[in-house]
């Protein structure tokens, strides 16, 4: 059998119309969402997602803030403008582009930013309301899986998944959220023992390692029909690739996400959605 592609770039524009229209509505009653971007330093691949960002919203008609910092800024530094973002009241969503430099603390800034305006939903006040099904503000990787099951119709509940990541951006986040759904959900990392037997009994298999020296998901890990999305991305010879081989791997599932355009694009979608999310949440505070 060959399974279905599960194409992010056409789930992704789906949800661009919705956060387009959303946009235009909110535009009625005064409120322009507008997203801060913060970037630090000059590593290429984050300047590039940042200006990806950037061209999204301005394709579903976000406002955006751009601000370019030396790489030595010290952490009070970044406080100070953080703070100022927090504050501006035509701001509504923060993004400070991940990983820091070494002299910055993620932690102490990804906290510092207010729980309203945190489109990454990485604040501790955010995360925390995950895991009580509370969150209006959800990692945007995570909350674009979810985006695509819904997309496919595909049903999760009671299933079996094996979640390769414990990471804040993608594994603990989206166990919470498969965890909603009523599914059965095993998170596995470097430490797991026996992963490729437990990965043969999942009908779902999340995998987000991204280094193909260490780990590759290969046909003989999955049972037939199960389904496979592939959030990692990383460069292997000299190519763009995932954690699987995506033309090997659909030959045996009933569902799985190529590398590029699978999962990569419902990232950016889902920020935008939330930047609409959190303007929306600015309106009601008296």
């Amino acid at each position: 059998m060959v399974g279905t592609r599960i194409d992010g770039k056409i789930i992704a524009q789906s949800v661009k119309d919705r956060v387009k229209k959303a946009t235009e509505e909110l535009k009625k009653q005064g409120i322009s969402p507008c997203l801060a971007t913060i970037l630090i330093g000059a590593n290429s691949a984050s300047a590039t997602y940042v200006k990806n960002k950037h061209t999204a919203c301005k394709e579903v008609g976000i406002a955006t803030k751009d601000y370019k910092l030396d790489a030595n800024i010290t952490q009070s530094e970044l406080t100070r403008i953080i703070d100022e973002l927090n504050a501006d009241k035509l701001v509504h969503g923060i993004l400070v582009q991940l990983p820091l430099p070494k002299q910055l603390d993620t932690f102490a800034t990804t906290s510092r930013i207010s729980p309203l305006k945190d489109v990454d939903g990485l604040t501790p006040h955010n995360a925390g309301l995950l895991t009580m099904k509370k969150a209006a503000l959800v990692a945007c990787t995570p909350s674009g899986i979810m985006e695509m099951f819904d997309y496919h119709r595909i049903d999760i509940e009671g299933k079996n998944v094996v979640l390769i990541n414990r990471s804040n951006l993608v594994g603990k986040p989206l166990y919470h959220l498969l965890l909603e759904k009523n599914a059965t959900v095993l998170t596995c990392h470097s430490k797991t023992k026996n992963l490729s037997e437990l990965c043969q009994n999942a009908d779902i298999i999340i995998t987000a390692v991204g280094n193909r020296n260490k780990f590759t998901l290969t046909s003989d890990m999955i049972k037939e029909g199960a389904i496979v999305i592939d959030v990692a991305i990383s460069r292997f010879k000299e190519k763009l690739v995932g954690d699987s081989d995506y033309k090997d791997i659909i030959q045996k599932a009933s569902f799985a996400t190529p590398v590029p355009g699978g999962v990569g694009p419902m990232t950016v979608a889902m920020l935008l959605k939330n930047t609409i999310t959190a303007a929306s949440l600015s309106s009601q505070i008296v």
